[in-house]
């Protein structure tokens, strides 16, 4: 099973559909403005089917989360490795039962829960990007401790993790990750936000090859940076942001977009977060 790889060809993911019941505690969340079922069913129903016609194997999770509108983000709660899925511990407080919802979805598909993070680790997994299938980086900020990188450091001896600290933009309130400023295209592309990157990161990812598609300020708050691999440069993307996409096209990467109006700009979740792969290759 492998997917210590965040660029080649998809062939398994995890998704949540959105539960209307949920959509009623979106103030709670920070949701930006109250979500329409219907459409956010519609829209997570078309997602679904663009991940089919790129041809992936897409796991549909059952598992109730009835007062979670943020489960639909099913990146967050797990990690997944070669050996299986590490579940995490969140740090926004509201999403600490997604953990045991994943696992009992991701168990019912034959997907093997391997470890767990336990108090007072807290980690998420939009805050991880697998750079190569022996490095992991990982963003440190509101969502991700120091607790939980010590603690993947310690179920991943054989991985090098990589920690980058993470701007305050916002703050604690706001949902940002580290893949809310930089996503892989290619073992050799990636498409990010460079202002908001740390030296660091830059300096490793150039010193790795990678080129970077730098997003313009003005599409970075409609998740300009969050893109989801469907294989190698081969990308799917939020619509609405043109410029990003036409910069990723030069580059020779193939975009396809999808609609989010309800799954992604009221919840502040793009591509990836809304899937988990479970496989590539």
């Amino acid at each position: 099973m492998p997917i210590q790889d965040q660029t080649s060809t998809l062939r398994r993911v995890y998704v949540r559909s959105p539960e209307p019941e949920a959509m009623r505690s979106w103030r709670e969340y920070g949701w930006r403005s109250a979500p329409d079922p219907a459409r956010a069913a519609a829209e997570h129903e078309a997602f679904r089917r663009l991940l089919t016609e790129a041809g992936a194997e897409v796991v549909v999770g059952t598992s109730p989360a009835p007062e979670d509108p943020d489960a639909i983000y099913t990146y967050d709660p797990v990690l997944m490795t070669d050996e299986g899925a590490i579940l995490l511990r969140p740090g926004k407080p509201g999403r600490r039962g997604e953990p045991s919802v994943a696992a009992a979805d991701l168990e019912a598909a034959g997907v093997p829960v391997v470890a767990a993070l336990g108090e007072p680790a807290l980690a998420e997994g939009g805050d991880m990007c697998w750079l190569d299938a022996s490095t992991l980086l990982v963003g440190l900020g509101y969502r991700t401790a120091t607790t939980g990188l010590d603690a993947l450091r310690a179920l991943l001896p054989h991985v090098t993790v990589v920690s980058f600290d993470l701007p305050h933009l916002s703050g604690p309130a706001a949902c940002t990750h580290l893949l809310s400023f930089v996503s892989m295209l290619d073992v050799d592309l990636a498409v990010a936000s460079l202002p908001h990157l740390p030296v660091r990161l830059v300096e490793l990812l150039r010193g790795s090859g990678v080129e970077i598609v730098e997003v313009p300020d003005a599409e970075f708050d409609s998740m300009g940076p969050n893109v989801l691999a469907l294989g190698p440069r081969v990308a799917l993307a939020l619509e609405g942001n043109p410029e990003t996409r036409r910069r990723m096209e030069a580059a020779g990467v193939e975009v396809r977009t999808y609609e989010g109006n309800e799954i992604s700009r009221k919840g502040d979740g793009g591509p990836t977060c809304l899937t988990r792969p479970l496989e590539r290759g």
